[in-house]
């Protein structure tokens, strides 16, 4: 293929161009994964299951707690009725009978209490987690509102910045003739690269120094030949630069 040296310098702006679209695109999906924010959503759902086993918590201690108090209830109630049969009864085994189980009703009520006393110990502990916990998850989830706000700033710039690499791309390639131009995008598309400038023997696109043979190959070429680099198949550009 032929095509003139000036259009095959163009190729080297097309190239640095797409490299920038590329590599804001690159960045754009970095933030969209965004390593830290998906560091916070799993603490996050940690603490989520936390606060879920502690709320559970609560709320079996709070159903055991009304338990025992409604059978405290109960006995007393009892305690209360016992007494005041005890005052009129005149069966002297009636009235054992009644001091007996009032005797046994204060036990349970006592028992009854202490247990009280334990549930109540214990569910104050199980508030205070959940306090805890709660106050845990609303920081992460602060945080995490907080990277999403700055991400999202940050994609949109970038998106503005993707859009006016991508005009100014297009802008510079319609200066290239449509068969240069199609070579290119078929090289970069197959090997990451469409256009490389042979600086000083080294073809830009590899990073590698061109042997003898292939540069004694390359200075056989007339200006207006495209030549591709013998290691990144890109176009290789040659200027005053490429030391020939």
């Amino acid at each position: 293929m032929k095509a003139a040296p000036e259009d095959q310098v163009i190729l080297l702006d097309v190239q640095r161009l797409d490299n920038d679209v590329t590599r804001i695109a690159h960045r754009i999906t970095a933030l969209q994964k965004g390593d830290r924010l998906t560091e916070l959503g799993t603490t996050a759902a940690g603490l989520r299951a936390q606060l879920a086993a502690a709320t559970g918590q609560v709320e079996d201690a709070e159903r055991e707690l009304a338990r025992l108090e409604s059978d405290t209830a109960t006995a007393q109630a009892r305690v209360e009725r016992d007494t005041t049969m005890l005052q009129h009864v005149s069966s002297a085994k009636d009235a054992a009978g009644l001091q007996s189980e009032l005797e046994s009703l204060q036990r349970r009520i006592g028992d009854l209490e202490t247990a009280e006393l334990e549930v109540m110990e214990n569910l104050d502990g199980f508030r205070a987690r959940v306090g805890d916990v709660e106050a845990q998850l609303a920081d992460v989830e602060a945080a995490r509102a907080g990277l999403v706000a700055e991400r999202d700033a940050e994609i949109a710039r970038l998106e503005s910045d993707r859009e006016s690499a991508t005009q100014s791309r297009a802008a510079v390639a319609a200066k290239v003739p449509a068969d240069l131009l199609a070579l290119y995008d078929r090289q970069r598309a197959r090997y990451g690269f469409g256009a490389s400038l042979l600086q000083g023997g080294v073809s830009t696109a590899s990073g590698v120094t061109l042997t003898n043979s292939d540069l004694q190959a390359i200075r056989q070429a007339a200006p207006d030949d495209v030549v591709l680099c013998p290691d990144s198949d890109a176009i290789l550009v040659r200027t005053a630069e490429s030391s020939l």
